[in-house]
């Protein structure tokens, strides 16, 4: 690699980081920066969700205090988390590119409106159910189940979508709800690692640089979100869901 990849692919792993410690959608920046250096797609598809993955246990690590209140649910969660993603991968496996190319617009559309309407749909849901606080009884854990599968099925948006489920559960602390996110990406980002490393499909040197730069931006994207207002927050989230919305649905 020359100087200039090195610094591509560098800056872009710590953009990722950033934003998916933040809200999601990271690897917008990352993924295209590999193919830019001449990674073939599928290896650059690898090697990205390995490098990926310890920003996310990063980004939950400076938020820890926020996560620290659900210590009691993150076992079940996590392992929900897991089985999730499992399923996901494998269905990813048996789904052909050109329909799976075709899904990738309507799957971030629906995750950025369920995320934009979140607080009305967990209102609604907490009328129905008579309580305000968050829900994680198996209701709770069987949409969280289905959303694990989602992202271990397109994990472009991921963050997006998780954070959305959350929020519906009756989350409203952004600060709170991006640990949980964080942590539980970071699950369903091993099952990804585990499968990609076992069939040999990561480019190693590619990684490693971009595995460094991503845990910086994600404990520094976690860090800077503690300290941005909650609006802005969700503007943001709201505006990136409808950007990678738009970006996929454009032709090829």
């Amino acid at each position: 690699m020359t100087a200039s990849e090195i610094t591509l692919i560098g800056v872009a792993a710590f953009l990722a980081g950033a934003m998916n410690s933040v809200a999601g959608g990271g690897t917008f920046f990352s993924f295209p920066a590999l193919l830019a250096v001449g990674v073939p797609p599928v290896m650059a598809n690898a090697s990205n969700a390995v490098a990926l993955w310890p920003a996310s246990l990063a980004g939950a690590l400076a938020s820890r205090d926020a996560l620290y209140k659900y210590r009691d649910r993150l076992l079940p969660l996590s392992i929900v988390a897991f089985l999730g993603g499992l399923l996901g991968g494998l269905l990813l496996l048996k789904v052909q590119d050109r329909v799976f190319t075709q899904l990738i617009p309507w799957l971030l559309g629906v995750a950025t409106l369920m995320f934009a309407l979140s607080g009305s749909l967990s209102r609604l849901l907490a009328r129905l159910r008579g309580t305000t606080g968050p829900s994680h009884g198996l209701g709770g854990t069987v949409f969280q189940f289905l959303v694990s599968v989602y992202g271990g099925f397109f994990g472009a948006g991921m963050g997006i979508v998780m954070i959305a489920a959350l929020a519906i559960q009756g989350h409203t602390d952004l600060n709170e709800i991006n640990a949980l996110k964080n942590w539980l990406s970071a699950v369903i980002y091993s099952v990804a690692v585990v499968t990609f490393v076992i069939a040999g499909a990561v480019s190693w040197p590619h990684t490693w640089i971009m595995l460094i730069t991503a845990v910086a931006g994600g404990y520094t994207g976690a860090r800077l979100a503690r300290r941005l207002p909650a609006i802005w927050l969700r503007r943001m989230v709201i505006a990136i869901g409808c950007g990678l919305t738009i970006y996929y649905a454009l032709p090829r």
